[in-house]
């Protein structure tokens, strides 16, 4: 299956739900067994999901919101700095809806460049095909080409029991 992933430039693989469990398993388990070292990882964040984080009430996550946005920023943040423990270079894809406001992306995009550090596109694929996810694809290459990830670090060693495993 290596062998397969040498005919494309880039491949892109969907690792699971947050950067807690879904990154562990692709990182300590898929990746060790398999001999992958991801160049680059890319989380996923919404306006809707960042003001929910924030304590905004899921009835009205769809208004604008810039307090319960950035009380957000905190559960985006952790992600982030569970991805980077792995040695990753993290990027953010933002995942942009009808509902979002330009003052909440660029909050969002402030935040992700100077706080973070990490690089921030918008995906407007759904609504744009093609054309809504190239300022994504242009981070990835040149993000890629410039700052790839490190080797991976394990968070356990294979020989580490259960429970020193799920500490």
């Amino acid at each position: 299956p290596i062998l397969a992933m040498t005919f494309g430039d880039y491949v892109v693989t969907e690792a699971g739900f947050g950067a807690d469990l879904g990154a562990e398993k692709f990182y300590n388990i898929k990746c060790r067994k398999s001999g992958l070292q991801p160049k680059l990882t890319i989380i996923v964040a919404t306006a809707q999901g960042l003001k929910m984080h924030g304590g905004v009430s899921l009835d009205r996550i769809k208004e604008p919101n810039m307090e319960g946005l950035k009380e957000g920023f905190g559960n985006l943040d952790k992600h982030v700095r569970n991805l980077r423990s792995f040695g990753q270079q993290v990027i953010v894809a933002f995942n942009r809806f009808a509902s979002d406001t330009d003052e909440e992306v660029e909050a969002i995009r402030r935040h992700c460049e100077e706080k973070l550090g990490v690089g921030f596109a918008v995906n407007n694929a759904f609504a744009e095909g093609g054309e809504g996810a190239v300022e994504l694809a242009i981070l990835v290459v040149d993000t890629i080409e410039m700052k790839p990830s490190d080797p991976l670090i394990f968070s356990y060693s294979e020989n580490d029991s259960v429970e020193q495993k799920a500490d």
